[in-house]
């Protein structure tokens, strides 16, 4: 095999991209920033316990594992970058009232999540720690509408689920963990011929509660007709009127209901949602609430975020043009040098051609050049 040829679903990222990717990457940040959140950067690796303990086996099995050379301890790449953040709020920043933090970075998968996907996603996300409200679960979710708005993201379709209905719905039920995970399967593939089989066993109340699910999806109708057919049960009604708040307070936006969704990770307590848009072919932003995720680090504090991958996000935004640059003889002249840095200065991107290149092609659309005019280096219109 050749030494250039890199491993399945793994890319390099050619200039024109990754400007593309850094700028909105940029853009992102500094909307989260505008809500207040702080950045952090945890760090690609660490002790796989610390990654994977309470997060399920989906996140276990799309995480790379390797033994620690220093101290014989099994570490992960990590696959998802919430757990950690959860890790840095409860341990390293302590604080008792509500934290906004966020980041971005790469995560790495052992396959990819979709068709075409990379392995190699770059995670941006905002969480917010500490208020168990509706108030937070709707920040982030106005937070990721104004994020895709930063990156003018073509109109999009925000659906929405509760993670509480299921679990209402497998109340008392002993079932392992197995057929917990065949019956997720069954309801976010729809598939109400295997679901039928797999809860045949189940007290009837859970049973047709769950086959409703299969076919309670659309718009703010669908939560008149979940009251109708799902059981009567306080953290079901809760949770229903929950979701009805929510839609109501997301003003202009498309807004959908899916009340079988439960893809992503296990680690989701309550609201839920995806942001969809035309030419991704699945949710391009998932989050919601998950209260649960700090437990394993001794802090069980209320949380609520979200996140995308941006080399996603560049495939569906239309890309912004180039910045227009000047165009600069190479010299040693100090008043060449001395010009050259005022414009660098300036916020001014100067391409210096050098020797023997004059005739190359413009990769930075230089619209403009510095010459030499009546002893006097200025900047005229190509």
């Amino acid at each position: 095999m050749s030494a250039w040829v890199l491993p399945d679903h793994i890319a390099d990222v050619l200039p024109s991209e990754a400007r593309h990717i850094e700028e909105l990457r940029r853009l992102l940040l500094d909307t989260a920033r505008g809500y207040g959140c702080e950045l952090v950067m945890p760090p690609l690796l660490e002790h796989l316990e610390s990654l994977l303990t309470g997060t399920g086996e989906a996140l276990d099995l799309q995480t790379f594992k390797l033994v620690d050379q220093l101290s014989g301890r099994m570490m992960g790449l990590r696959a998802d970058t919430t757990p950690q953040v959860a890790r840095i709020d409860a341990h390293l920043l302590n604080r008792a009232g509500v934290t906004r933090l966020c980041y971005c970075g790469p995560v790495l998968h052992t396959r990819p999540d979709r068709p075409h996907a990379t392995r190699e996603p770059l995670q941006f996300g905002a969480e917010i720690y500490g208020h168990a409200g509706l108030e937070a679960d709707l920040e982030v979710l106005l937070l990721a509408l104004d994020c895709l708005k930063a990156v003018k993201a073509p109109a999009v379709t925000v659906d929405l689920a509760d993670a509480r209905i299921v679990r209402a719905l497998f109340a008392g039920v002993p079932v392992d963990a197995k057929v917990l995970r065949d019956v997720h399967a069954a309801l976010a593939a729809k598939d109400a011929s295997s679901l039928q089989s797999l809860t045949k066993d189940f007290p009837a109340a859970s049973r047709e509660g769950l086959a409703a699910l299969v076919g309670l999806y659309g718009d703010a109708k669908v939560l008149d007709e979940a009251r109708r057919v799902l059981p009567h049960t306080p953290a079901i009604a809760q949770a229903l009127e929950q979701l009805a708040w929510i839609g109501r307070h997301l003003g202009g936006a498309t807004v959908s209901y899916d009340l079988a969704d439960l893809r992503g990770y296990a680690y989701y307590s309550g609201i839920r949602f995806g942001i969809y848009m035309p030419g991704a072919s699945d949710a391009l932003v998932r989050g919601g609430r998950y209260d649960e995720v700090g437990a394993v680090f001794g802090r069980n504090r209320p949380a609520a975020g979200f996140s995308l991958d941006v080399r996603e996000l560049v495939g569906v935004v239309a890309r912004p043009p180039l910045k227009a640059a000047i165009r600069a003889p190479w010299g040693e002249q100090p008043e060449l040098r001395e010009a050259i840095a005022r414009l660098r200065a300036a916020g001014e991107t100067v391409v210096c051609v050098l020797p023997g290149h004059e005739s190359q092609v413009d990769e930075f659309h230089c619209d403009r050049e510095l010459a030499l005019q009546q002893d006097r280096w200025v900047v005229r219109a190509l």
